[in-house]
This record gives structure tokens, C-alpha cells and sequence, in this order.
């Protein structure tokens, strides 16, 4: 069983969980199962995400060099997806580097995303659905402090997992 049929496998066993339970900010990790994208959000300091409310969702924060949280506009993002198979290529240090001094350019103070209550792979859960892209992020529980979420992506074929635990400071 590979390591992507190992996350399915895990994903559907897991329980639902409602918008009322994403409400806060949460630190992102990477959930390895050999997709073009596992790694990719680390280099570039990947935070989290950041659900004000069921309507205001902050879908990508990034920590600049002074450990600042930044808002990402993810509209930005939407030419990288096309090169899904090829972001192996940006997994550098260098790449990390060259997105921190771009960062200010891409940052936004508006909300880019909301909460809903979907259909995914047979349970109806809180679903992050991007504003400006073919993108939902689906969540289940690991805990009552933990979700493992998918990215589930029109536009890259295999859906991307990652892990999400609550900020208790944010």
C-alpha cells in the first residue's frame, strides 16, 4: 500500500468535524504521501491557516524572516498548481528565500475563503473553499486539537494532505 493510499485510508476513517470546531487559527505541517506538492509549503514557511468565521478565511499564512504572520492572497498561487509535477524544482532553500523577499507583494488583508459543510468521500464535513481557485480543503479529526485536512484540487489530479493544530496563542 503506498504512502497516499495509507492517507486515504487514515482520512476516511476519521471523523467529521463542524465550521463551529475550525474557528481560530491553526499551524500547518505536511503530511508526507510522495505528492509533487509534500515539502513545497515548508520551504516557502508555511504557517497555517486562519478561520475568523464561517464566511472570513485566511487560507495561507506564511511567517516572514521576522517571524511576522503574513496573509497570503492565494489568487497568486493559481500558476504554480498548472506545474504541479514540476514543483520538486522549488523545494530549495533559494526558492524559500527569493518567496521572503516577495512576500509583501503577495500579502492581502481580505478575507480569500469560507467555511462550508460539504460531501467528501462519503461524510459531510467543514470544507475551506477557496475564492479564487478550484480548491476545497476537507478536514477530519485526529483531535480534539488536530485536524488532517485534504486538498482536493481541480486542477492536480491526486488530492495533497496536510495537518492542522490549533494555535492556542492566535
Amino acid at each position: 500500500m503506498t504512502l497516499h493510499q495509507r492517507a486515504l485510508e487514515l482520512f476516511d476513517s476519521l471523523e467529521p468535524v463542524d465550521i463551529e470546531f475550525m474557528i481560530g487559527r491553526w499551524k500547518g505541517d505536511g503530511y508526507p504521501t510522495d505528492h509533487p506538492l509534500d515539502g513545497l509549503l515548508e520551504v516557502f514557511h508555511w504557517y497555517g491557516k486562519h478561520f475568523e468565521s464561517g464566511e472570513d478565511v485566511h487560507p495561507l499564512l506564511f511567517s516572514n524572516r521576522r517571524g511576522k504572520l503574513v496573509r497570503v492572497n492565494p489568487g497568486y498561487m493559481k500558476p504554480s498548481f498548472a506545474l504541479a509535477e514540476h514543483m520538486s524544482k522549488f523545494k530549495s532553500r533559494t526558492a524559500g528565500n527569493i518567496f521572503q523577499l516577495l512576500l509583501p507583494l503577495f500579502s492581502t488583508s481580505k478575507s480569500r475563503a469560507r467555511l462550508r459543510m460539504t460531501e467528501y468521500r462519503g461524510k459531510v464535513s467543514a470544507t475551506m473553499i477557496y475564492d479564487q481557485l478550484p480548491i476545497n480543503d476537507v478536514f477530519r479529526k485526529l483531535d480534539d486539537d488536530a485536524v488532517l485536512g485534504v486538498m482536493d484540487n481541480k486542477i492536480v489530479k491526486d488530492p495533497f494532505f496536510f495537518k492542522l493544530t490549533r494555535d492556542s496563542s492566535g
